[in-house]
């Protein structure tokens, strides 16, 4: 699997670096986060927004596209780029998390999962054999093993079945993946799981590891846990990681959680959190997240964040996206989702220069300290 993957600085003091990712759609710089779009399109903005932006990566989902529109129909394009008009590099998940959030009924055994549609109720398998070939046709930059998600608080015994049936999956798909071998800048990563035992971490570490994937990927966190325990588990698993490899923490999307990611040696992350609550009138700012319905902004003449350059401040008021928002407009859902995703990106951008000063530790400081302050 031909991907190249380079460190270009690391901080001093932390596990924090700055790398250069090269797929087959282009460069990655990193940390960068990914915003999602489940199927095939990133809710409320168009692709054009986020090229301007210069956002390198989207994701999309196995789970939600080989349920609709099917993959015959993308296979008709030649691949996801085509159908959906997106020049830039996708990753997609493998559908495990939706497979076991989502599906009304759902069996998991050594070969696959047997699951119900949630769109129709309809009845489906897939085997680690079957999401490989599933995000060959969409042509993924970077494609995810199906893998087992468990919530947390589960028994000890559980979480290891778990792990032991997402290491078997994990070798399948490899050799699955390589039968078909795949175009340079194509690659494959495992899922490092073991719930939130740190001997099962390390366990999930030692049985993928030494497969040689091109990286590796860390699920099972931001689940619902305590963000102290969270915390503890990034730690513990982030040292199980190889340095040379891109190492991607799914599922994380907020500032607090980005800024630990980066200081565990985290390169890549991705959320619906920052559109989704961008949808429901919730922006973020240097000042923490600022709620546009709140009464207090029904007259207010200036922009969401005044050293903001995304076009949503640059040209309107808070008060009148508001007013969007409270006319159920749908411009003011795009313009916040604008806005969020801006906020994202103007923040990698300057952890990137932070790591590259050597400064990581003093910049998250700082940004915290006004971050968790309260608004004027």
């Amino acid at each position: 699997m031909s991907i190249n993957f380079t460190v270009t600085d690391k901080d001093d003091t932390t596990r924090a670096r700055k790398g250069i990712l090269e797929l087959a759609h282009g460069k990655v710089e990193t940390p960068s986060f990914m915003p999602v779009g489940t199927n095939g399109s990133v809710k409320a903005i168009s692709h054009q927004k986020l090229e301007e932006m210069g956002v390198p990566m989207i994701l999309g989902n196995t789970y939600h596209l080989y349920l609709r529109p099917g993959t015959e129909v993308i296979d008709a394009y030649g691949g996801l780029h085509q159908f959906s008009g997106w020049n830039g590099n996708i990753l997609t998940d493998s559908g495990g998390f939706q497979v076991f959030s989502l599906a009304p009924f759902r069996k998991i055994s050594e070969e696959g999962v047997h699951f119900r549609s949630h769109i129709d109720g309809s009845y489906h398998e897939l085997t680690p054999e079957k999401v490989v070939g599933i995000q060959n046709s969409l042509n993924s930059d970077i494609a995810m093993v199906l893998d087992v998600c468990t919530p947390p608080d589960i028994e000890y015994r559980e979480a290891l079945n778990a792990l032991e049936i997402t290491s078997a999956w994990a070798k399948r798909s490899l050799k699955e993946w390589q039968l078909h071998d795949p175009a340079p800048g194509r690659a494959l990563f495992p899922i490092l799981q073991g719930n939130f035992y740190k001997d099962l971490r390390q366990r999930s570490a030692e049985e993928l590891l030494p497969l040689d994937f091109p990286g590796v990927a860390v699920g099972g966190l931001s689940v619902g846990e305590p963000f102290p325990l969270f915390l503890e588990m990034l730690h513990h698993t982030g040292e199980l990681l190889p340095p040379e490899k891109p190492h991607y923490l799914m599922g994380i999307g907020t500032p607090e959680y980005i800024l630990a990611a980066v200081e565990n040696g985290i390169d890549l992350f991705d959320c619906v959190f920052p559109t989704r609550i961008a949808r429901n009138g919730s922006v973020f700012t240097s000042r923490g997240v600022m709620a546009l319905k709140n009464a207090q902004f029904e007259k207010d003449t200036g922009p969401i964040e005044e050293e903001c350059e995304c076009s949503a401040c640059r040209r309107y008021s808070r008060a009148y996206i508001r007013h969007l928002f409270k006319a159920r407009e749908i411009l003011g859902s795009m313009l916040a989702t604008e806005h969020n995703i801006h906020f994202l990106m103007r923040m990698t951008r300057d952890i990137r220069t932070a790591i590259l000063k050597s400064a990581f530790r003093e910049y998250k400081e700082a940004f915290l300290d006004e971050y968790r302050g309260k608004h004027k």
